[in-house]
């Protein structure tokens, strides 16, 4: 991880001193913020391959740093609070967060969960095709961008990377542990997660006319290139 440019968005002086210590003691290039507007513009400065973003900010909070973020990049987003609900987490992940880790937290699991999402972000650079393209969906990987029948169909960088995973693999039965390893990686912690975000994917590619993704029962799913539009395409509109 030498020389990865990691970003902590954080409004306690003291924790965000911490931070920066740890990674730095790990080789990472760290640049800092106390809150999100100030959190936003180092963001342009720096493009973080990384970014630790507390949720309870001042001015900006963390939700909404958070998606001015996700307007901007698929970059892995490790969030820190001490929010510690399902609902609080399942926002988090709504929202677009790759990872989501409570305070008080452990030293050496924090660097390893912004290892493991470094490791991931690099690899999907490599070894990503620049254009995966099948009857249903077109992918281009370096722009970022999904069409079904040859429109435009907007997914978080989550969606993005769960249907990226079901392209690679067409027709092959994916359990949610291979799902969970595939797209989140070893910083992935529940199955739940790959249960929810398929539903968000299906609900999307459902509304562009398409129903490619099944569910094996008691194994896990599997996405059809061949399956054939199931609504009428004057009975959708296209997902925002």
């Amino acid at each position: 991880m030498s020389e990865a440019r990691v970003l902590v968005i954080e409004d306690d002086a003291d924790v965000r001193a911490l931070l920066r210590a740890l990674l730095e003691r790990a080789g990472m290039r760290v640049a800092d913020a106390p809150d999100g507007e100030d959190g936003l513009r180092a963001f342009y400065e720096t493009r973080p391959e990384t970014v630790l973003l507390d949720l309870s900010l001042p001015r900006m909070d963390g939700f909404e740093t958070l998606e001015r973020i996700r307007q901007l990049s698929d970059v892995p987003v490790l969030l820190l609070t001490g929010r510690s609900t399902e609902r609080d987490k399942v926002l988090g992940f709504r929202a677009g967060a790759d990872d989501y880790l409570t305070k008080p937290f452990g030293r050496q699991e924090l660097v390893a969960r912004v290892e493991a999402l470094l490791r991931r972000w690099r690899r999907d650079r490599v070894e990503a095709p620049s254009v995966l393209s099948d009857p249903i969906v077109t992918i281009d990987f370096a722009q970022a961008s999904v069409s079904v029948n040859g429109d435009e169909l907007a997914l978080t960088p989550l969606e993005f990377r769960l249907l990226g995973a079901f392209v690679r693999h067409p027709s092959q039965v994916l359990s949610r542990e291979q799902l969970l390893e595939l797209v989140w990686g070893p910083s992935g912690t529940s199955t739940d997660q790959v249960k929810l975000y398929v539903g968000y994917l299906r609900r999307k590619l459902k509304e562009a006319g398409v129903e490619p993704i099944d569910t094996v029962r008691g194994f896990g799913y599997r996405y059809r290139p061949e399956a054939k539009s199931r609504v009428s395409s004057g009975a959708f509109s296209r997902a925002r």
